[in-house]
């Protein structure tokens, strides 16, 4: 859509679709007016029998909503898809502040043109600043869709302040139109992320096909803004990714590409029970490597890892680390991805175990851009979090690379990380991948699976004219 009315000339900015009871579509987004005042407008496909979509037809008497008393003409934007009530009404929240805590106001209307503020907000925490694309959807604790019984209720915000998405886990009371988290102590804003590296701004929908739910997220650039003009584009989306409720733990989502992604692996290499000795790195014979879909499960000597807890590091974080150079005596060790011959360029994707104040193991999981290249003009920071292992579990890692893309999924992804980064050797047939274990106190048995991928070469689709 264009920004070419008085409601929207300064920008047509995030919206949401929802499908309605007889299959007619219609879309909330917010516009900038001419002053600047975020609103937020109704818009219908132009012809709905078009696949895609492509073009829309604005209300006439737009805007449909203008910000409530009490909250700032700039505060006030990304409508949610909207979701049935107990009532049969619909309701939808769209994100917000008051002073500097981060709320999600909330709507009921029927006819989309028409709404009722509710008295309370779906949520709200204090200190967390403006909330964008807030999202809400239900998860089944049972791991499967999104529906029936035993159900939790996600909310999720992008925190303006340091564009960041977080996400928690809660009940959601409909009579009202509040949200509850479990644990107040990770709530949103304050606990779990969707991603520890460049993501931003996701929106996730439920495909009633494959019921599922799908998730989208909004990769930026890390290099200059000089360096995008020249290339002529800048930003992509992130691989889809399915949404699941972590069962084990009960505090986490796991994410995890989409089946589809599978259709695109070709051939496979499988580098099985490779032991790496402390201090050591293998390279691994593959093709090219700047497409590759790698999966690893890395195992250790439970005996030795007794013997070393001792000793272990008493403190971790993966951004104020060293990265992969930095030794202890349970990690470094993982994978090196977009690796040129020397090493000179590479971007680490590994495991760090530390022993916590309490004298608990925590285990970390991290992506270092430190030397991912040597371009000068580029972000090369240290990205990563904890990762719950349960009793029992290998560790285990999915990466997907895509020339300058690396996205790591760690513990079948209950913590993801998104790089950027933009080798000038690593590239082509000069990537590499390599194993490889810096800790200096255990050594570590690896099994790789490495598939070459294939382009997803999208065709464009016969559009549909609308009348």
């Amino acid at each position: 859509m264009v920004a070419d009315q008085w409601y929207d000339k300064n920008g047509v900015w995030t919206g949401s679709a929802t499908v309605l009871h007889d299959g007619k579509i219609v879309m909330l987004y917010t516009g900038s007016t001419i002053e600047g005042v975020q609103v937020q407008n109704l818009a219908y496909p132009a012809n709905q029998s078009d696949p895609l979509l492509v073009h829309w037809v604005k209300y006439p008497h737009n805007p449909v909503l203008v910000p409530p008393p009490g909250i700032g003409p700039d505060d006030f934007r990304d409508p949610t898809t909207a979701w049935l009530t107990s009532e049969g009404k619909w309701r939808i929240s769209i994100g917000s502040k008051i002073n500097k805590t981060g709320i999600a106001l909330v709507y009921d209307t029927e006819d989309f043109i028409n709404y009722e503020i509710l008295d309370g907000l779906l949520h709200a925490v204090p200190g967390t600043g403006m909330w964008e694309c807030v999202d809400f959807f239900p998860v089944s604790k049972t791991g499967k869709n999104g529906s029936g019984h035993g159900v939790k209720h996600v909310v999720k915000a992008s925190l303006d302040d340091n564009r960041h998405d977080y996400y928690a886990i809660g009940t959601y009371n409909d009579k009202n139109g509040t949200w509850i988290p479990d644990r107040p102590e990770i709530d949103v804003g304050v606990g779990l992320r969707y991603d520890y590296g460049i993501f931003y701004a996701a929106k996730s929908f439920y495909d009633p096909n494959k019921k599922r739910r799908v998730l989208w997220g909004w990769i930026g650039e890390s290099d200059s803004e000089a360096a995008d003009v020249k290339k002529g584009w800048a930003s992509v989306q992130s691989i889809p990714r399915m949404i699941l409720f972590d069962e084990k733990t009960g505090t986490h989502l796991l994410q995890w590409p989409v089946e589809e992604t599978d259709s695109l692996r070709l051939k496979c290499k499988e580098f099985n029970q490779v032991t790496i000795q402390a201090g050591l790195v293998i390279p691994l014979d593959v093709d090219s490597a700047t497409q590759l879909d790698i999966e690893a499960e890395f195992k250790l000597d439970n005996e030795v890892l007794e013997k070393v807890i001792a000793s272990s590091d008493a403190s971790f974080d993966c951004k104020t680390s060293g990265g992969a150079a930095e030794r202890g005596a349970l990690g470094p060790f993982g994978l090196l991805v977009l690796a040129d011959e020397s090493r000179s360029e590479q971007t680490p994707v590994y495991f760090y175990i530390a022993k916590g104040p309490e004298g608990n193991l925590n285990t970390f999981f991290c992506s270092d851009q430190s030397r991912s290249s040597k371009a000068s003009d580029v972000d090369k920071r240290i990205y990563g979090s904890s990762v719950p292992v349960l009793e029992g579990e290998n560790l285990s890692l999915r990466i997907l690379v895509d020339h300058s893309i690396i996205e790591s999924y760690g513990q079948g992804g209950r913590t993801v990380i998104t790089s950027r980064v933009y080798p000038t050797e690593a590239i082509y047939g000069a990537a590499k991948v390599v194993l490889f274990n810096n800790a200096t106190g255990i050594d570590v048995n690896a099994s790789v699976k490495i598939w070459q991928m294939n382009s997803a070469f999208i065709q464009p689709y016969p559009l549909i004219h609308s009348l």
